[in-house]
């Protein structure tokens, strides 16, 4: 490996600066092969590509990247079961998760059963008197209402007492889930999971509306070749990738393989508004560019999700699906509304959780108290982020039932530890996988469970001090729209192609503005006189912020990305900090410019 020089050992938050690894052969024959600048080039290699798949990489399709869907197990007797009960026009039952993938898988197969005339009756679970996962009541309920069978989605690989019951009362259920199984397997008409135990399927990355997606395609040619639409004509199935593109995102799945290639062509169709739920939620939001997977994951997504967090988990869904104008606009509303609850009740919660945690020493963050069981995961995430600690997040009841929800580092492994926690007696329920648990826990055990926990993880070797890997230095001369267009054919970033993080080196606070919400608006500029607009989101939460407010007319080093802001039909390029660190601290011996 190459580059792997620390630039800054200590920055103002207490971080570490890195830059990316990379094979300098397999960037040199990137540049030869692709024609892309340098800096682009390693950014490419860094992220384990090579001259061999960079062009897919770069241009993704489906064509190229989306396997035959009988390759997976089940695939085809689920299809199979399917198809005759559209041919002979019953009704299907649609029971998903009440997260944005769960959501938007749901939404995926009404619409695609929909568009071939097929009656569905669609059920998200209530996230705090239902909970996680298939319920008898709710399978009962559909099959009241006619349903021939249930499809499942991102929920029911272990709902093993659900489905037993289920089966024996006659109720056929047809599992779509990505997450992980145990070596049992639950009694089902067909389990379709890249992730179960027997599965050689190499798609173990998908998300559950990718997975829904491959369904619908072997659906439609199952039904093509049996003769369905020789009197009506066939859905376009690439009109639904925008509900693939968005549940993809914000599940947080690698943003690899075919996952790249339904991001990528999905935001083509997002920005042909097609969907009539999510062109109004962006208008109601004010989305009017060029959207992204930013938008997606960090504007889009959370509203959607606010309906399961704090409101009617059914919203997103029916936002998603709904073809009445006056009926999208009340939901959009709604679930903005909600979005903004969210919030407030997010920032009483994080308040106390902080006085909590920073008198903590333990490895690993576990704070309690009685917060809303929809917004624990945010907290927790919140938490990770700021004190680089695998963190848990319990909210008690009056019966001292606790909920819990967790989200890790790189090196932890939560799921794994919530399984030998559950083993040993210390949990009601869990699981989960490296990064994110959920959990169900007494508080009779929370003392054992936290001695537990920390006892494991001090046995488990990682990375204590965070580091933030960057792609390259820029200087302000080398933003410019020819580098901004070239570092567009990377995107789109999320989970296993980060967003680039590069350094701007030597630069002066020429002015900085306190916004709502702790965020920062600055303008930095260089020696020669080049500014450029910036901005520290949420920098009053560390010692990010009071460094910028208090510069003194200090040389800084920066580190983070480079933005296209659109406003009044005008682009800028705008930088966006993570970090902060003196420059004169750093020898500039170190320092190796690109593109200046």
């Amino acid at each position: 490996m190459e580059a792997q020089d620390i630039f800054v050992d200590q920055s103002r938050t207490g971080k570490r600066w890195g830059a990316r690894p990379y094979r300098e052969k397999d960037a040199l024959a990137i540049t030869q092969q692709c024609e892309t600048p340098e800096l682009i080039s390693r950014l490419i290699a860094s992220r384990g590509i090579d001259c061999l798949t960079a062009d897919v990489f770069l241009n993704p399709t489906l064509k190229k990247s989306m396997p035959d869907p009988a390759h997976l197990k089940d695939m085809d007797r689920a299809v199979e079961c399917v198809a005759n009960l559209v041919i002979d026009r019953k009704t299907i039952g649609v029971f998903g998760d009440y997260d944005v993938d769960g959501a938007t898988a749901s939404a995926l197969l009404v619409n695609y059963f929909d568009a071939l005339g097929i009656s569905t009756h669609a059920h998200i679970p209530d996230r705090i008197v239902e909970g996680y996962g298939p319920n008898i009541e709710a399978l009962q309920k559909l099959k009241g209402q006619g349903c021939a069978v249930v499809l499942t989605v991102d929920c029911g690989t272990t709902s093993f007492d659900v489905l037993d019951q289920a089966y024996a009362e006659g109720i056929e259920v047809i599992i779509l889930d990505h997450h992980g199984s145990e070596s049992k397997l639950p009694r089902t008409k067909a389990l379709v999971n890249p992730n179960r135990w027997d599965e050689e399927s190499s798609l173990t990355y998908v998300s559950a509306v990718g997975l829904a997606y491959l369904f619908i395609v072997a659906l439609n040619r199952s039904l093509r070749l049996r003769g369905f639409f020789q009197e009506k004509e066939a859905p376009d199935l690439l009109q639904f990738l925008d509900l693939v593109a968005l549940g993809t995102v914000c599940d947080v799945v690698p943003l690899i393989g075919l996952n790249r290639a339904y991001v990528r062509q999905g935001l083509k169709i997002i920005h042909q508004r097609h969907n009539l739920g999510l062109k109004t939620l962006c208008d109601v939001v004010g989305i009017h560019q060029k959207i992204s997977a930013y938008h997606l994951g960090f504007v889009i997504g959370p509203r959607i999700n606010a309906g399961g967090r704090v409101g009617s988990s059914s919203l997103g869904l029916r936002l998603l699906t709904t073809k009445d104008p006056i009926e999208a606009l009340e939901i959009a509303q709604n679930l903005d509304a909600l979005n903004k609850e969210r919030q407030q009740i997010e920032l009483k919660a994080l308040d106390e959780a902080y006085q909590i945690a920073e008198v903590m020493s333990d490895d690993m963050i576990i704070v309690d108290g009685f917060w809303h069981q929809g917004i624990i995961g945010i907290v927790a995430g919140r938490l990770k982020e700021r004190y680089h600690k695998p963190t848990l997040v319990i909210t008690f009841d009056e019966s001292d039932v606790g909920k819990g929800s967790g989200r890790s580092i790189e090196g932890v492994d939560l799921g794994s530890l919530m399984h030998a926690a559950k083993n040993q007696g210390l949990l009601i329920n869990g699981g989960g996988h490296a990064m994110a648990a959920g959990f169900t826990i007494h508080r009779d055990q929370l003392n054992a469970f936290k001695a537990f926990m920390n006892e494991r993880l001090k046995n488990t070797s990682y990375n204590r001090t965070p580091i933030l890997w960057f792609d390259g230095f820029l200087t302000l001369n080398a933003l410019n729209e020819d580098f901004m267009t070239s570092l567009d054919h990377v995107a789109p970033f999320g989970q296993s192609n980060p967003s680039p993080l590069f350094v701007l080196s030597d630069l002066f606070v020429k002015k900085v503005d306190l916004l709502a919400n702790g965020h920062l608006s600055c303008v930095l500029g260089d020696l020669s006189g080049k500014t450029i607009k910036a901005f520290a989101f949420k920098a009053m939460d560390s010692d990010l912020g009071t460094t910028l407010l208090k510069h003194e007319g200090k040389r800084f080093h920066f580190i983070g990305s480079p933005k296209i802001n659109a406003w009044g039909g005008k682009e800028t390029i705008q930088f966006t900090i993570q970090d902060i660190s003196d420059a004169a601290k750093e020898s500039n011996a170190r320092l190796q410019k690109t593109g200046s």
